[in-house]
């Protein structure tokens, strides 16, 4: 093959891989269509500040990976919204501009049905706050290893609503939803998945199969 043919053919594959590869992007785009998807994906506390790749010494959890987190969540099928949140952010806060972004996107046509919040422990807490707040609208919601938050005493007011998915390890303080679960009857599905890593709350440090998986089949399967 000569050199020319050779080009060619890297370009056609680099225009395929492109066109194929799920976007990820910091915010919602300005413009949009009523077919589009969208997921929002809110990382944990550690993440917050300048440094996307930090590492947890204290409890041996080491790196969040925040970047291929990321990479492992996008698809083509849907975009990917994955804010890096500056240090301290207060979470009430955080929810409320989220849900401003999601309504944002309603208004602009994008069903309900085909948004989606996905959040790890802080980012979890966020993201129930945010379905929250989005009560009329019934978004998907997922939590991943975040209940502890929702339902304490201070926080009992706080419910999900919209089809539910919540993954925990069974090695980590952070355990089931079902009490989350009780007290938001208004859900119009809940599921739970309990993965067995042994890895603790770093189990989602980084982009494994055990929850990454079910995780994008579960969204899949609501934006159908």
């Amino acid at each position: 093959m000569n050199s020319k043919a050779l080009m060619s053919g890297l370009l056609c594959t680099l225009i395929s891989f492109n066109t194929l590869a799920g976007k990820v992007l910091d915010a919602p785009p300005e413009s949009v269509s009523a077919t589009d998807k969208f997921v929002f994906y809110s990382h944990g506390y550690i993440v917050e500040g300048d440094n996307p790749k930090p590492v947890n010494t204290k409890q041996g959890w080491g790196v969040y990976d925040f970047p291929a987190i990321k990479q492992a969540l996008s698809d083509d099928s849907y975009t990917l919204i994955a804010h890096h949140r500056a240090k301290n952010t207060d979470p009430f806060d955080y929810a409320y501009k989220l849900n401003q972004q999601v309504r944002t996107l309603v208004a602009k046509g994008v069903e309900p049905k085909n948004i989606a919040l996905v959040g790890f422990s802080r980012g979890a807490f966020i993201t129930g706050l945010t379905s929250d707040k989005l009560s009329d609208l019934a978004i998907n919601t997922v939590i991943l290893a975040g209940c502890g938050r929702l339902v304490w005493k201070k926080h009992t007011d706080v419910k999900v609503y919209g089809h539910v998915l919540s993954v925990y390890e069974k090695s980590d303080d952070s355990k089931s939803c079902s009490k989350l679960d009780e007290k938001s009857r208004q859900t119009r599905s809940f599921t739970e998945i309990q993965i067995n890593t042994g890895l603790s709350h770093g189990a989602f440090y980084r982009p494994i199969k055990e929850w990454v998986d079910p995780v994008k089949q579960w969204i899949k399967t609501r934006f159908k």
